[in-house]
């Protein structure tokens, strides 16, 4: 993992530095300060890392910095191994103070030379790092001392809003058919009903929510309609607010507290059928969604609250119904979709043979993901012969789709906001071929030999606690087709745009797992086969 490894190498290799093992090893070879000059630059660099992961997934000159400091690092680290293994070798050696001694001058690595030998290898290392170091100043990396999933930053999402075009919508209409069912037929128990939409991010949830929430029935149905963005940063208080002004088109009186708020709020939605879309919520704290419900009760018996999410966590702790889990397009949609966009103005070459070949071998690639065919379609429309659409097939397509199209920062959206183990988990699994059908058990193997499993309690295995990693990807929307037994998950896959995600973080450290051999060996990271997986898991090395 190109930019996650480098931070947690760089964790290690402080931790190493400052152990007292080596500052015992410092001290046998006068090597103290040049240990304690290294400790200082890797501190110094560690400080930005965060930064620079965040940065680096639409900056290919971070993410090459990166690599060359994630190679220093690893040379690093296995200096120090040396000196661990010299230092055992030493504590080892048998005899009285001045035998010892003697054995240790005429061994075969002659101590005051091995001294001087380290000492020069630290050196260099330390110079290397200087130099990486001074290149992070023209990116204006910012000091970050904790992950980015428990930092309150704000996410560069755009606010959404209500509104948008019927003619922006194709291939949802039997989605929209069957939520305008839950909406207006259904007959719940409950007065205020919560119908949770959940899937990958660039699916369409939020317009599949706009089209909804703008059809005609709904308008005519409901007495009172609110739009709220909820984004990343679950506040009660802004909620209320930002539910208050679009209710009332006016925002609510400032430094209001919390308890004038909701009393503003009940004034306006009790005893009213109303319907609230609640968009792109990531809270998976179940106290804080409890908090914002009991201010939303007071509706009559029809009123609706939608919820999207990339989280079936968040679907499952806001609505008590199944989620309405969101597919990508059908083929003959995506077409649709994406011969508009790429032959706007340009009716002859939508009837191309040779346009429409290319342009479908095109569409393969985009999954059925509405917000990658419109990127990727919205290219191609500046593109206007057939061998410029052939040359972006064959040459383009697979740079765009993982370093500058405009729909894997959307999906890193849902990266960022993983625990730093299930990043680890999670892109670990550019290992596989695309379209691979995922063992979920040898996978869950691979992250314990990969020591990606902390084993916090005691009373649970390693397998339990990866599997529970596994069930938390899938509930972040990370795999798809996931099958089980009676008992567990089985197997499962990962969408290609997902597998592109994957590979951008992880960089081009690892190889591809192919299920009947080994495929290759990139660098210095290798990987076994799934059939064999209980007798030979082989760790990255």
């Amino acid at each position: 993992m190109a930019e996650a490894i480098a931070f947690d190498i760089a964790t290690e290799l402080i931790t190493k530095l400052s152990s007292r093992a080596l500052s015992q090893v410092g001290l046998w070879w006068n090597l103290k300060h040049d240990i304690d000059d290294l400790t200082r630059t890797v501190r110094t660099i560690k400080a930005v890392l965060l930064d620079a992961e965040e940065k680096s997934v639409t900056d290919n000159l971070i993410k090459v910095w990166l690599e060359e400091l994630k190679d220093v690092l690893y040379d690093a680290d296995d200096l120090l191994d040396d000196f661990s293994a010299e230092s055992l070798r030493k504590d080892l050696m048998g005899g009285n103070k001045l035998t010892k001694e003697v054995r240790l001058f005429f061994s075969s690595s002659n101590q005051f030379a091995y001294g001087l030998r380290m000492g020069g290898q630290i050196k260099a290392i330390k110079a290397r790092l200087t130099l990486i170091g001074s290149e992070a100043n023209n990116f204006g990396f910012l000091v970050r001392d904790r992950p980015i999933e428990t930092s309150f930053m704000t996410k560069k999402r755009p606010q959404t809003h209500s509104f948008v075009p019927k003619d922006k919508i194709i291939g949802r209409d039997d989605d929209k058919a069957s939520l305008l069912k839950l909406m207006l037929e259904f007959e719940s128990e409950e007065n205020v009903y919560i119908i949770p939409i959940v899937g990958f991010g660039g699916l369409g949830k939020t317009a599949l929510a706009q089209f909804v929430y703008n059809d005609k029935m709904v308008h005519d149905h409901f007495e009172l309609k609110m739009w709220v963005c909820v984004s990343d940063v679950f506040d009660v208080k802004i909620i209320v607010e930002n539910i208050i002004k679009s209710a009332t088109n006016r925002a609510p009186d400032q430094n209001l507290e919390i308890d004038q708020l909701q009393r503003q709020l009940r004034d306006i939605i009790d005893g009213k059928k109303y319907l609230l879309d609640l968009d792109d919520i990531w809270n998976e704290e179940r106290e804080e969604w409890i908090s914002l419900k009991e201010l939303l009760v007071g509706g009559v018996k029809g009123s609706r609250i939608i919820v999207t999410t990339r989280s079936s966590r968040v679907a499952k702790i806001t609505s008590k119904c199944q989620p309405y889990v969101l597919k990508g397009l059908s083929d003959d949609d995506a077409w649709c979709l994406f011969k508009e966009i790429a032959f706007e103005q340009r009716y002859a070459d939508s009837t191309n043979s040779a346009f429409v070949e290319i342009g479908r071998q095109i569409l393969e690639r985009c999954g059925g993901v509405p917000l990658v065919i419109r990127t990727i379609a919205s290219t191609l429309f500046y593109k206007e012969t057939e061998k410029e659409w052939r040359s972006f097939k064959n040459n383009e397509l697979v740079r765009i789709s993982q370093n500058e199209g405009k729909f894997l920062p959307t999906l890193k959206l849902s990266y960022d906001h993983l625990p730093s183990h299930l990043k680890h988990c999670f892109a670990y699994c550019r290992l596989y071929p695309k379209d691979h059908e995922i063992n979920v058990q040898t996978l869950v193997q691979f992250w314990i030999a990969q020591g990606f499993i902390k084993q916090l309690n005691p009373s649970q295995s390693p397998e339990e606690i990866g599997f529970g990693y596994f069930k938390n990807l899938v509930d972040r929307s990370f795999f798809q087709e996931v099958k089980n037994d009676e008992t567990w998950f089985t197997t499962c896959k990962m969408h290609d745009l997902m597998h592109d995600l994957a590979e951008s973080v992880a960089g081009i450290e690892s190889c591809v797992v192919d299920s009947d051999k080994i495929a290759s060996k990139v660098i210095e990271n290798c990987c076994g086969s799934d059939d064999n997986i209980n007798n030979n898991i082989i760790r990255n090395i």
